[in-house]
């Protein structure tokens, strides 16, 4: 029997993630986010049925950005990650240290022997399968800029095959506070 293992693929929740996205998670072996998470409970929220969390560090994942509570969370955070699945390799990095021009390229030539790279940053999603590596790019899976809803990618790896599925989800109504 073949191992096909399913892997979340999420970014640009900024502090908060939309249920939908979560539930689609929670079906998956693994997470990745690919930064501008906004607070430990996010990583919490998805780590909450023992699935395995990765995740980097976005341009947002500051101590300026994060509730106080949570900047010990940051520390752990990494700038990139590499994660080894059936077939390949899949590099994780949030991309806002490259122009927007220039950036699928670049991280190309950066991590030429991944078979996949995941970035978020722009909140636009984004799928490229030529030239390799491919690029995934989930689009924004909190509130903040969600073109399109919020949305994110499940790849289902195999050693022969990788498929990625698309989830996109009309956006939530935000609550309105009452004066008090």
């Amino acid at each position: 029997m073949t191992e096909i293992v399913h892997v979340a693929l999420l970014a640009d929740t900024h502090g908060w993630l939309d249920p939908r996205i979560a539930e689609v998670a929670r079906a998956c072996d693994l997470v990745v986010h690919a930064g501008d998470i906004g607070a430990a409970c996010i990583l919490e929220a998805l780590g909450a049925d023992h699935a395995r969390v990765v995740a980097v560090s976005g341009n947002n994942d500051t101590a300026r950005h994060w509730p106080a509570a949570d900047r010990a969370a940051l520390d752990g955070l990494p700038e990139t990650a590499t994660i080894d699945l059936p077939g390949g390799q899949l590099w994780i990095v949030h991309g806002h240290r490259l122009p927007a021009r220039t950036r699928h390229r670049r991280l190309r030539e950066q991590a030429p022997d991944a078979a996949a790279i995941v970035l978020g940053h722009s909140h636009r999603r984004a799928i490229e399968y030529t030239p390799a590596p491919w690029i995934l790019n989930p689009g924004a899976a909190g509130r903040s800029r969600a073109y399109g809803g919020p949305g994110c990618f499940v790849l289902h790896a195999t050693v022969d095959e990788w498929v990625v599925e698309t989830h996109v989800f009309d956006p939530l109504p935000r609550r309105r506070r009452r004066p008090s």
